[in-house]
């Protein structure tokens, strides 16, 4: 899956505060690593409810079921 495009500056305050790629975690989809998220592998046609929780992996990288625990 493609990620949402951020500066190179975000991306690597992401990198260095969290020790991993937010980008490549998604271009592989896989959920962010914990302590974030579960670093489980997804399937992209059957992991997501709705457009609106893709939309929210390719900014975060969170898969549906982190993003139901952090959000409600």
């Amino acid at each position: 899956m493609k990620p949402t495009e951020k500066s190179p500056e975000l991306e690597n305050v992401i990198h260095s505060t969290f020790g991993f790629s937010r980008t490549d975690n998604i271009k592989a989809n896989r959920c962010v690593p914990k302590p974030i998220g579960c670093g489980k592998i997804i399937d992209p046609d059957t992991e997501f409810t709705d457009a609106t929780s893709i939309r929210e992996y390719k900014i975060s990288g969170l898969c549906n079921d982190c993003q139901r625990k952090i959000f409600g």
